[in-house]
């Protein structure tokens, strides 16, 4: 198995690092981790979208800080969700693809932690690992196996309950039980995961919404046209993946996804804005630490591609905003690149707990208080191993800079990609193979497998 986590050293871990650091009597925050599924950087009003408004996700940018470069280090749901559970990266985990979701046993979540330190924990949502996360402790659970549907849910309440069909829209049942949750008067500090269907395929509406955008234009991407031209300068690897607009029933235009797909988000800002309701209603909200983010990244219409999974920008960036007031200034903004595996080391601290170890992520603390330490990341390391599988994307990885990227399908025919994204923000411009980049590549090539060996990567040489 792709991993090399010490079962030991993981329980040992867990029992070590419980205690809280903070002084005696110190209130904890309370900790909300919202997270959609598929929803790109730019799919929320703050970040600029000209025709989707999420006024409640933007009230989280208004009051906290809205970091412009988050990105995930496996554009794909389960390796995703587990890296942001353990702080872990996929190839030691172990959840490196969608089929094989299982996070074995001793590997502790950041909510094992967070229970042993005296937190009351939920999960509320999809959390699409095996088992539906049934498998660990919870203070509540209301859950579902799967990809779950949009309308008339089967959701079991309790990992021993059984599934039982809710009259609905997915999300609006999800969250008003996580209200109901929330509300409960309680002597201990909470953390609740409340993690949405949406926007994930076949982005049905919430039936308030059937006509929403029904006159709104939906503009082609810049890229749009280029793969009917054989997407110049990219590899086979890219022009060949089985991810076109048009070419399945459900994804027939990009106006009409598009449309679909920013309805599903209209939904759960409102479901975040009930959640806010509840939290200042309740006296609990400026004593919640509150993360928004994405499992991964999403094409709409770049390349005329849909889905995720590819190293290119719209798969790789994802939301992220935090409120807290405590500790942040209100309309922060932070620019330098943060990663999925970054919000359990944070949550840790921010619960006063000494961060494991094991942990590849680093705590956002330092940032939140608008700090920029020096020796922040100025790299890191991405990977993709899902193939063959939906959407035919070969296994490839890659490093990202602050400047450039460079994507190495690794696999026979072995394909390369490299892009200069101050220039080329579009990545139109493959500059690999050019003679005035060959020393760039063996700089990246380089410090490629020095993140692979630093990361713990097991199939290193």
């Amino acid at each position: 198995m792709m991993r090399c986590f010490l079962k030991v050293v993981g329980l040992t871990l867990l029992a070590m690092s419980t205690t809280p650091r903070c002084g005696h009597g110190a209130e904890r925050p309370n900790l909300i981790v919202f997270m959609t599924d598929d929803q790109r950087a730019d799919a929320l009003s703050c970040a600029g979208n000209r025709i989707l408004k999420t006024p409640h996700m933007d009230r989280l940018a208004r009051e906290g800080m809205h970091f412009r470069n988050m990105f995930v280090t496996n554009s794909l749901c389960a390796p995703s969700r587990a890296t942001l559970l353990t702080g872990l990266y996929s190839h030691v985990h172990g959840v490196i693809d969608n089929k094989n979701r299982s996070i074995p046993a001793d590997i502790p979540l950041v909510s094992d932690y967070l229970r042993q330190a005296g937190y009351e924990v939920a999960f509320c949502g999809k959390s699409h690992v095996a088992g539906a996360l049934r498998d660990r402790a919870w203070d509540y659970y209301f859950g579902y196996r799967g990809q779950g549907s949009y309308m008339n849910p089967r959701i079991a309440e309790g990992t021993k309950a059984q599934d039982v069909e809710y009259t609905g829209y997915m999300d609006d049942i999800v969250t008003d039980k996580a209200i109901q949750w929330l509300r409960q008067r309680r002597t201990k500090p909470f953390c609740l995961f409340l993690w949405f269907k949406a926007p994930h395929r076949p982005w049905t509406r919430a039936p308030r919404h059937a006509g929403l955008f029904q006159d709104v234009i939906i503009p082609k991407p810049p890229t749009y046209d280029l793969r009917a031209l054989g997407s110049p300068g990219k590899p086979r690897a890219f022009h060949e993946a089985d991810n076109r607009i048009g070419s399945f029933p459900d994804v027939p235009s990009l106006e009409r996804f598009v449309k679909d797909y920013y309805a599903t988000l209209v939904a759960v800002d409102e479901n975040v804005g009930k959640v806010l309701d509840a939290l200042k209603e309740t006296g609990q909200l400026d004593k919640t630490a509150i993360f928004y983010t994405s499992d991964n990244g999403f094409f709409l219409g770049e390349w005329q591609a849909f889905d995720k999974r590819f190293m290119h920008e719209p798969s790789i960036r994802v939301p992220l905003l935090v409120r807290y007031p405590p500790l942040i200034r209100p309309g922060s903004t932070c620019d330098l690149m943060v990663l999925n595996l970054d919000i359990a080391p944070t949550m840790l601290e921010l619960a006063g707990i000494a961060v494991p170890q094991p942990m590849q992520g680093r705590s956002l603390v330092p940032l939140l208080r608008g700090l920029s330490p020096k020796d922040w990341r100025t790299d890191w390391l991405y990977e993709y191993y899902e193939y063959p599988g939906p959407h035919s994307v070969r296994k490839h990885r890659g490093i990202r800079t602050e400047r450039y990227k460079y994507i190495h399908y690794y696999e026979p025919p072995e394909e390369f990609e490299l892009y200069d994204l101050q220039n080329d923000p579009e990545e139109r411009h493959n500059l690999y193979g050019k003679p005035e980049s060959q020393a760039l590549v063996r700089t990246l090539r380089q410090r490629l497998e020095e993140l692979r060996r630093q990361t713990r990567d097991p199939e290193v040489k």
